[in-house]
């Protein structure tokens, strides 16, 4: 008897606890903004509003919204960032290597395997792709004091992979170079 009674007291304190379980779960869902909404009324309820396709005001909303192109800088003859404009094709060197739609140098730092690998990425380089990874090898090498630097060429996709952190040396020779 005494077996029973402990039994059913337990499936008793378990119904208990499954229900409380689910109330909490469900309050949520409740006390919801949708839930707590108002419904939609009739269109007459709502005031009147008159849709103008190009107010005076408007112009205020237009200049917080972001340009769909990215401007073309303003000459100066030096910009406090360091930033210098792109100054030549490369008709004559046999390449060129493009800037971005940002009017960047596009030279980037991947890291692997936990930063223990980086590579220096230069992308967007168009015509004799090979004459270019020479000159920039030589000025890698010529900075790490003659050591060889490993490279890679994807002709295809217009990038050159160097072994190693070299981003800084390489976007000063490119707007060097006036890239």
């Amino acid at each position: 008897m005494a077996t029973s009674a402990k039994l059913m007291l337990g499936s008793g304190l378990c119904q208990k606890l499954s229900q409380l379980t689910r109330q909490i779960h469900m309050q949520p869902a409740l006390m919801s903004s949708f839930r707590s909404s108002r419904e939609v009324q009739e269109l007459d309820k709502y005031p009147e509003v008159e849709v103008v396709a190009n107010p005076p005001e408007w112009r205020f909303v237009e200049r917080l919204l972001p340009a769909k192109t990215v401007p073309q800088p303003v000459e100066k003859p030096k910009y406090p960032s360091g930033w210098q404009p792109q100054k030549e094709d490369g008709s004559e060197l046999g390449y060129h290597v493009a800037r971005t739609k940002n009017h960047m140098v596009p030279v980037y730092l991947h890291t692997r395997f936990r930063g223990q690998r980086r590579i220096t990425v230069v992308r967007r380089v168009q015509g004799d792709i090979w004459t270019l990874e020479k000159d920039l090898r030589a000025v890698v090498e010529q900075s790490r004091n003659g050591k060889v630097c490993a490279t890679r060429i994807n002709e295809l996709s217009g990038q050159i992979h160097f072994h190693g952190d070299h981003v800084d040396v390489l976007r000063d020779y490119l707007k060097e170079k006036g890239f």
